[in-house]
């Protein structure tokens, strides 16, 4: 009996360390998905995204294999399985089609097979972890990284972790952007951090949450961003108020609500002009920074070819857009300089249409609203889904006003990803803490 109580503590011992590299594993891709292989690179590089050169792009395809051997070896195969959505099969079927209209179908394909990878990454991120234990153990770990990381860069570097004058958008300087190429990405990715710093506390985590929670809207407080600022008391608000009674059916509804309502006070005012007027009467900027003026334009072009839209990351550097004329109403903003419509639905209408569009909206709204409100009711299972409810609620408002989505490694668009799929995990899949899952196994 002693040898068979050895051998199964044996088994145990061995179990924590492959727990424990399963974590460090998913820790580590989060890092380089977040800070990715070129950090504190100045504002202009922003609009190339990450994947557009060769360091990034070898760089992300060796994480995706380490991503996909990780799986293999150290993944549970029920939230592997778990994790399969039809959907996003779907949806990448849309990306890989609006490839052959795109100005450049080659170099088009190479960016939606980096997006496929960023996304497996992230998916890896999420499957690792064997417990609650090791989810936040990655997640503290890749926060830290990124927040050391760009606290660091305002004393070491502070030309290169802050906007300067010297800058197109000049109008930004002083403000923080840490390791990003811009404080609107630096702002919903601390805003997150945010986010994770509450789930930690209320998992029992409490010092290293608080700080992070600290260090995280202390840096939003810095980037300037009025949008994120006051995106983050709302979103807890939403999502937490609900989920602590248990009404989770309510907070989805409310979420639901709350997007319709983005939807009519921004870019709607285009169609709906009862909506300007309110705006107008309340004093706010009805143009929003001069996005009326990309949005209409954006609009005009979409409904010639409303069905397959202009290709997939094509639009903003095709002739229509290039060439275009700049007659009066496009004073507040030329967009022969944009790079992208400001509105990320807009971008994926732009880009594949509007079949493709609604194809999104399935899989960044609908589904993870039905995942939220079906989330098993388990402790961990509800706080991580809180989390990760939280992180997409406030991605999906800053969407109205920024664009983000299918942005190969964009930290913000994995962010996305990471909610998206991590709340379909905790509608399917028990999630347990360290010493449950001891006891299971």
């Amino acid at each position: 009996m002693s040898s068979i109580d050895n051998l199964k503590r044996t088994d145990a011992a061995q179990a924590i360390p492959m727990r424990l590299v399963a974590s460090l594993v998913a820790a580590l891709i989060l890092c380089v998905l977040l800070i990715s292989f070129r950090p504190f690179q100045p504002a202009s590089t922003a609009i190339a995204g990450s994947g557009g050169d060769l360091v990034n792009q070898l760089g992300f395809g060796a994480l995706g294999g380490v991503s996909v051997l990780a799986m293999m070896v150290l993944a549970n195969p029920r939230t592997l399985v778990a994790l399969i959505s039809p959907m996003w099969i779907v949806m990448f079927g849309f990306l890989f089609l609006s490839t052959f209209v795109a100005i450049d179908p080659e170099a088009a394909q190479r960016a939606v097979l980096f997006t496929a990878i960023a996304v497996l990454c992230m998916i890896a991120v999420l499957a690792l972890p064997r417990d609650a234990d090791g989810f936040s153990l990655a997640l503290v770990i890749a926060a830290f990284a990124v927040l050391t990381l760009s606290y660091a860069g305002l004393v070491i570097v502070p030309d290169l972790a802050k906007h300067t004058a010297n800058e197109i958008e000049a109008e930004h300087a002083g403000l923080w952007r840490g390791i990003f190429a811009h404080k609107n990405i630096a702002g919903p990715v601390m805003a997150a951090f945010s986010f994770g710093g509450i789930y930690l506390i209320r998992r029992g985590w409490r010092r290293i949450g608080t700080v992070l929670l600290a260090l995280a809207l202390w840096f939003v407080a810095h980037t300037g961003s009025k949008t994120a600022t006051a995106l983050v008391p709302l979103v807890v608000l939403l999502v937490m108020f609900p989920g602590m009674f248990g009404f989770r059916i309510v907070a989805a509804l409310l979420i639901g609500a709350a997007l319709i309502g983005f939807f009519f006070f921004t870019i709607g005012t285009l169609f709906f002009p009862a909506t300007h007027d309110l705006l107008a009467q309340l004093g706010a900027d009805t143009t929003f920074t001069g996005r009326t003026s990309i949005w209409q334009f954006g609009l005009e072009k979409l409904a010639a070819t409303p069905w397959r839209g202009y290709g997939f990351e094509s639009f903003w550097e095709a002739p229509v857009v290039r060439q275009a004329e700049n007659p009066s109403y496009y004073l507040d903003w030329d967009v022969r300089g944009i790079v992208h419509a400001h509105n990320g639905y807009l971008d994926i209408a732009i880009a594949m249409g509007y079949p493709a569009m609604i194809c999104a909206l399935i899989v960044l709204i609908v589904l993870p609203l039905f995942d939220y409100a079906r989330c098993l009711k388990k402790r961990e299972n509800v706080f991580m889904a809180d989390f990760f409810m939280m992180c997409l609620t406030f991605s999906l408002m800053n969407a109205f006003l920024e664009s983000f989505f299918f942005r190969r490694a964009d930290p913000v668009w994995l962010l996305v990803v990471m909610a998206c799929f991590g709340l379909r995990m905790t509608a399917r899949v028990p999630i347990a803490t360290r010493i449950n899952s001891h006891k299971t196994s």
